[in-house]
């Protein structure tokens, strides 16, 4: 008899689960973000009855609370590949080109995530993966000795590989061998507290880039942060503050909207944790890189809105970037370059600038063009939540948790064609994948009040 195999999304939640007890037991300042985002959310909900109703129809209510993403850095192509196999047994799939090098971060990155709505719903958890460029790693003796520190380690375990044989063998795993294959994946993302290097090295490659460091000087991609979604981000970010967790200056994303969009992020700085060098003299130290950070989702934006927020966001940064003591002349900028931006959802729609999930409305004996159903109350639209990354902000977050040293000017453009080369497959268009959603939920809404599919087209981009 054949043995049932545990979907992809029940193992995904199990890893999430275990990845999230696993950071909070290493981290204490993280499950003291986790209360703090509790008592925000309590309050929004409190404050606006409507709220939960909400959440409740678009079934984001039972995912309040729950981690929505973590990051990790690796150092070499095969280590991006063992990954791509990793995460697929969890029906993680990368989506998305980060190229992070304009922002003076040496990496190129990724997200392995769920792509279908539905295993969304079931566990949001995904995982924003960089992979280190080491032709901008300076001095031509380190970027040598780097390649030769990396390619002597080994981030998964033997049991773990052989587990991802198995699932790419059968098409799947059978619960004792899931669970056993969360436990074996876990290892490659635990922080041990020990570098694979003397403290000398260590420095000579945190004078170079402190993610340089990071990458290269420890047994694996330890995972560097998770992140918690929350109903009110700048209550949030001022919690932080008055807590005493040192929060990074700004928000990162679009100002604060009455109709969110993409994505908005802020984080406590990285914590100082002990290190434990190599060599006989076992030197200790410190290291920084993991933090906690809070993220609060809204809308995905078409290639139209996308463009417009990039170009608002360009002319924000260009005409008072953000800086420590002037942060709010920073948002004041941003707030006013942004009211270019439309602020509620039927403008959005009709000027093709967000992306909707289009469901049957009460009224369906109503008939006549989308716009006709949508009056009357036929069709109904909801915005569908971005669950991608933006490169600036990526970048923000990055640079705040490394300390002036993430700071540097690199003279490097975007590599996708390396990149995918490393990861051994094409990056899937995150675009293509809500102007998919939209259209099919139109055309199913259609089907359901007996309206021809072709109408569709009446609401395309």
């Amino acid at each position: 008899m054949t043995e049932t195999h545990v979907s992809a999304d029940t193992i995904r939640s199990i890893f999430s689960a275990a990845m999230t007890q696993m950071y909070r037991d290493e981290v204490p300042r993280y499950q003291e973000m986790t209360r703090i985002v509790g008592e925000i959310d309590g309050e929004a909900l409190a404050r606006d009855p409507a709220l939960e109703a909400r959440l409740r129809r678009s079934g984001a209510f039972d995912l309040i609370g729950v981690e929505r993403h973590g990051a990790i850095r690796v150092g070499r192509p095969e280590e991006l590949a063992g990954l791509r196999r990793l995460f697929a047994v969890m029906g993680m799939y990368p989506v998305g080109y980060y190229d992070l090098t304009p922002a003076g971060v040496p990496v190129h990155s990724t997200c392995f995530r769920p792509v279908e709505a539905e295993s969304i719903r079931r566990c949001p958890f995904r995982i924003f993966t960089s992979l280190l460029r080491p032709e901008l790693i300076e001095g031509e003796d380190l970027r040598r000795e780097a390649q030769e520190i990396l390619a002597r380690r080994r981030i998964f375990t033997p049991r773990c590989l052989h587990l991802i044989e198995i699932f790419e063998a059968n098409g799947g795993l059978g619960e004792a061998l899931a669970i056993e294959f969360v436990h074996e994946a876990l290892h490659t993302f635990r922080w041990r507290g020990e570098a694979t290097v003397t403290a000398g090295v260590y420095e000579a490659y945190r004078k170079a880039h402190p993610l340089v460091a990071d990458v290269v000087c420890f047994h694996g991609p330890h995972i560097n942060h998770l992140t918690l979604p929350t109903l009110d981000i700048d209550a949030a970010q001022q919690a932080l503050a008055e807590r005493g967790l040192d929060p990074k200056s700004i928000v990162e994303g679009p100002p604060q909207r009455q109709f969110p969009i993409l994505l908005r992020q802020t984080s406590f700085k990285a914590i100082a944790e002990p290190v434990r060098f190599a060599g006989r003299d076992e030197a200790r130290g410190e290291h920084r890189a993991r933090f906690g950070e809070i993220e609060q989702r809204g809308a995905a934006l078409t290639a139209k809105g996308r463009a417009l927020y990039d170009r608002l966001l360009a002319e924000t940064l260009a005409a008072n970037p953000p800086r420590d003591g002037a942060t709010s002349d920073y948002r004041a900028e941003l707030g006013r370059r942004f009211a270019a931006f439309p602020d509620d959802a039927a403008t959005l729609r009709a000027q093709g600038l967000a992306f909707f999930r289009y469901a049957p409305g009460e009224n369906r004996g109503a008939g006549g063009d989308v716009e006709t159903l949508l009056r009357d109350g036929a069709l109904i639209a909801e915005p569908i939540t971005y669950e991608d990354f933006l490169p600036v902000s990526a970048a923000g977050i990055f640079q705040s948790n490394l300390g002036e040293g993430g700071r540097r000017e690199l003279s490097a453009s975007a590599n996708r064609e390396a990149f995918e080369h490393a990861l051994g497959t094409k990056v899937a268009d995150e675009m293509a994948i809500y102007a998919h959603e939209e259209k099919s939920s139109l055309e199913r809404a259609l089907a359901a009040l007996g309206q021809r599919s072709p109408m569709a087209e009446n609401a395309g981009r």
